[in-house]
């Protein structure tokens, strides 16, 4: 199958492309490089250096390419950005997916699959609850709001044109390849900071000397596998969450890959984040029903620790 993965020299994205080639597709990737590293792209795959705002380009790539599969990873993913620029990040993440869509129309692609987020998108979760598909959508940013009017666009597509689409509502993502320098990626800016000797900021709950927000942190081969099933056609027509079920506050985090690193951390308060919310964490039962079991927290943070401690910055 020939398979395009926008965003694929990214941090998920670079993992997924590996996954499709090593399953045998010919595969090709879009990707701006304003976060993703050329590097993350194996060899033998075709790198489009191209912005998803630019839809004559993407289109023009898509004629060329002609993918039987796309994954659309690329996005604006700083919510703190979508904070700050909500319209850059609409431009992103809403015209750029409709660019990604309609040359997908265009061009006779079969099936789409969507990285959208369950974290931001489920908004506040309650203590003893857990965000899911049944949940209200109450988005907190503007990052959360773009990613629910993609999929709004991707529904309307797949019920006007017969584009076979699935979407995967990720949770926190951590793993190697993440990248420690801007807003993104707190697992990586933990690990770099903490080989460096560095203090580590834990942004506030509620007020600073909190322990922090709670997330659900899912490692990046979850994600991985839970992709395979949507790019198979398994998830067809379906919002899936990717997530473990576990809250963690930023505080247990940093002791956490503090212990893996065999460091010993510098904790410093700070007051809470625009645009943060103070608990998401996801129902894991889709994910466990068809997946499997989600790696433990500390066994995949051990793993990312050895393998961002390697690359050199």
């Amino acid at each position: 199958m020939r398979a395009l993965v926008t965003g694929g020299a990214g941090f998920i994205g670079s993992h997924v492309v590996e996954d499709l080639v090593a399953a045998g597709h010919e595969v090709a990737v879009i990707d701006d490089l304003s976060t993703g590293r050329r590097d993350n792209v194996p060899a033998g795959v075709e790198l489009v250096e191209l912005d998803i705002r630019d839809g004559q380009g993407v289109l023009a790539a898509f004629e060329r390419l002609r993918p039987a599969l796309v994954s659309h990873h690329a996005a604006q993913t700083s919510v703190s950005v979508s904070v700050r620029a909500p319209a850059r990040d609409a431009e992103v993440n809403v015209l750029g997916t409709v660019n990604v869509l309609e040359a997908a129309r265009r061009c006779g692609t079969e099936r789409l699959v969507f990285a959208s987020t369950g974290g931001a998108i489920y908004g506040e979760i309650p203590e003893g609850e857990r965000g899911g598909v049944a949940s209200p959508a109450r988005p907190f940013s503007g990052y959360a709001c773009g990613k629910l009017a993609a999929e709004t666009y991707l529904d309307y597509y797949a019920r006007a044109f017969g584009l076979r689409t699935a979407i995967l509502r990720y949770a926190n993502i951590y793993g190697p390849r993440q990248d420690p320098h801007g807003e993104a990626g707190v697992v990586a800016i933990f690990v770099d900071r903490l080989a460096r000797g560095e203090p580590l900021r834990i942004n506030a709950r509620v007020q600073a000397g909190d322990d922090g927000c709670v997330r659900d942190y899912v490692f990046v081969g979850d994600v991985v596998r839970a992709h395979r099933l949507a790019a198979a056609g398994t998830l067809d027509g379906r919002i899936f969450d990717v997530g473990t079920g576990v809250g963690t506050t930023t505080r247990t985090l940093a002791t956490t890959l503090a212990e893996a690193m065999d460091v010993t951390p510098v904790l410093e308060d700070a007051p809470p984040r625009e645009g943060d919310v103070q608990r998401s964490v996801l129902d894991p039962s889709p994910f466990e029903s068809e997946v499997g079991s989600p790696t433990p927290l500390a066994q995949g943070l051990a793993v990312t620790a050895r393998a961002l401690r390697e690359v050199p910055r």
